[in-house]
């Protein structure tokens, strides 16, 4: 059944604070093959203009993933995330993530689309940092398969 289009614009509360640590930033750039000592250095950082290390741009997915899991799970929208892929992923920096920044995300349905039987499901995350800055805006596209015809 296709998702109910009325949820289009819907947004959801602003998540708790993440709290942005130095570890979790070196721990992602090492497995994501970041060697660039802006991430792991704070000297580096430091030299670069930066008051602390910055994330790579990919690390804030984990943050905004996490609170478009509010949309996934809203039992109203009835979304069968055992069907759910992850389709695409796009991110617009105000300015980079950094050490011990604490940071909300507002998601927001931004489109929905079905297509071949499949829902597409576009995810907005605002990411703001605690004094209500802009950070990054977050894009998450969602494909729920179609079910399997018996």
């Amino acid at each position: 059944m296709a998702l109910d289009q009325s949820f289009v614009g819907r947004t959801y509360p602003p998540t708790a604070p993440y709290e942005v640590g130095r570890e979790k930033i070196r721990e992602f750039a090492e497995a994501v093959g970041e060697t660039n000592p802006v991430y792991t250095d704070p000297e580096a950082a430091k030299a670069f203009g930066h008051s602390d290390v910055i994330a790579p741009p990919t690390f804030v997915f984990s943050i905004t993933f996490r609170a478009a899991g509010q949309v996934v799970q809203d039992p109203q929208l009835g979304l069968d995330y055992s069907r759910v892929v992850h389709g695409d992923q796009k991110f617009v920096y105000a300015r980079p993530v950094r050490a011990g920044d604490r940071l909300t995300v507002t998601s927001t349905i931004e489109r929905i689309k079905s297509l071949a039987g499949n829902d597409i499901l576009d995810i907005r995350g605002e990411v703001h940092d605690e004094a209500g800055e802009h950070v990054v805006t977050a894009w998450t596209k969602l494909v729920a398969r179609a079910a399997e015809e018996a």
